[in-house]
């Protein structure tokens, strides 16, 4: 910690509405920027005003000992985008723990304590809260495949679900890590269907109400459907490359074709290991201390 500033996180989940929520941050910057607050978020899905590259470890520099070179960099990230702030910093980024694709590979957020003692000597100041979203694993795991499939060649997923069924930490493990390792004043966790919209949220966050929040009128992350994702993958597996623009015309052109093809779905018994799994692991979140759990 650097300073001063109060830091309010959205961490994420994956598959959350996260783009959503940020895009509802762009909407109404004037509105916070005139409330003191100073905002940080990356500029994903052509997101306006997002200026957040943040750099965290891998799991490879996460077993040795260079972690700590990007510290200076995350320092100087949000030192820049905290210029001026009054009432404290909005971040938000999903990627603190780690991204996806390690789900495929039997891991879950392999990096992610490097990564938040990292970002925890970055922050501008005192961390008051931290609100994460957390949505079951069957469809947190085949909704971010789905989302990976849209512009990368992927494997079946018949072929990754045993993998992904073996991953034996979760989001207990994850709550509990952000909590001892950012240790935030408070420490929020959602489930995705007790979400609400994106300025309900804020105001969870900043814990008060803002009057004249908007809500974006644009739709992120518009969900492919089963024969738009096939299509795209026998360009993928052909080696073939897609600009962003030339794939999400693809998606569109698929959008009224909802026959279900089994593109990414386990089987009736793995989905039953999960839902008791994620409902295990709720149970678990609410028994910590200092943690909030709203579901």
């Amino acid at each position: 910690m650097t300073g001063n500033t109060a830091v309010y996180l959205h961490a994420g989940a994956h598959r959350t509405g996260t783009s959503s929520f940020q895009n509802m941050l762009s909407v109404n910057r004037d509105l916070l920027q005139d409330a003191g607050y100073r905002l940080a978020y990356p500029g994903r899905d052509g997101i306006e005003g997002g200026k957040l590259k943040l750099k965290l470890p891998t799991p490879r520099h996460a077993a040795g000992s260079d972690s700590q070179k990007f510290v200076q960099g995350a320092t100087r990230q949000l030192a820049r985008l905290n210029r001026g702030a009054v009432a404290g910093l909005i971040l938000s980024e999903e990627n603190i723990p780690g991204r996806m694709f390690h789900f495929y590979y039997g891991q879950f957020f392999p990096a992610a304590e490097t990564r938040m003692k990292v970002l925890k000597q970055a922050l501008p100041g005192p961390l008051r809260h931290l609100v994460y979203v957390v949505r079951p694993y069957g469809a947190l795991f085949t909704s971010g495949f789905r989302k990976r499939a849209e512009d990368n060649s992927v494997d079946d997923f018949a072929n990754l679900r045993t993998n992904m069924m073996a991953i034996d930490t979760g989001w207990f493990e994850l709550i509990a890590a952000f909590q001892a390792h950012l240790k935030p004043e408070k420490l929020t966790v959602i489930d995705y269907g007790a979400r609400g919209q994106s300025t309900a949220l804020l105001e969870a966050l900043l814990g008060q109400g803002l009057p004249d929040l908007q809500e974006p009128e644009q739709r992120i992350n518009t969900s492919a459907t089963d024969r738009a994702l096939e299509a795209l993958q026998d360009i993928y597996r052909k080696g073939e490359t897609l600009e962003r623009d030339a794939w999400q015309d693809i998606i569109l052109r698929h959008a009224d074709d909802n026959d279900p093809r089994r593109f990414a779905t386990f089987t009736a018994a793995q989905d039953a290991t999960l839902k008791a799994r994620y409902e295990d692991d709720l149970n678990r979140i609410a028994a910590l201390s200092d943690v909030t759990l709203i579901r």
